[in-house]
């Protein structure tokens, strides 16, 4: 399958991309765009890993199958005695929650520790980010964008890379 939602079935990973706005209900929960919801490949696993992001203050939502990859990749470069990975690892699994969208509405209950850490009050934008979703209070997700001048230097940095 081609498209803007297209699930990779040679690799079952999902890509997702762009951006939705949801309001939490009076549970507290969010409703997972439908669009992401429908690229996991067919049988998959639905259950995701949200975690606070270290860069930006935002969650990262992974699929489980992606976050099972992201985390061997991690531990593979890690030393268990050694005091200062295990102190890494645990603060990277430190407010780790699993997440699965209901099967009628696709809403999710991601715990108030972690929406409060992003500064949620009622509206979250998720925004696809090729293997991860990411979650925003919506004002400051409007308050990351960066300047076209700022991308278009970065862009130039890039490229002199290869």
């Amino acid at each position: 399958m081609f498209g803007i939602f297209a699930a990779n079935s040679f690799l079952k990973m999902a890509n997702f991309i762009d951006e939705y706005i949801s309001k939490l209900d009076d549970k507290g929960r969010l409703v997972m765009p439908s669009a992401f919801r429908n690229v996991m490949p067919e049988g998959s696993d639905m259950r995701f890993v949200v975690r606070k992001d270290i860069f930006a203050d935002c969650l990262e939502m992974y699929s489980f199958d992606e976050w099972q990859k992201q985390s061997d990749e991690i531990r593979s470069k890690l030393n268990v005695f050694n005091r200062e990975h295990s102190l890494f690892w645990r603060e990277y699994m430190r407010n780790c929650a699993v997440v699965e969208p209901d099967a009628k509405f696709g809403r999710i209950s991601i715990p108030q520790r972690l929406l409060d850490a992003i500064g949620v009050v009622k509206e979250v934008v998720f925004f696809g980010n090729d293997y991860k979703i990411e979650i925003w209070a919506r004002e400051k997700y409007e308050a990351s964008a960066i300047s076209e001048e700022q991308y278009l230097d970065i862009a130039g940095k890039l490229s002199q890379q290869r």
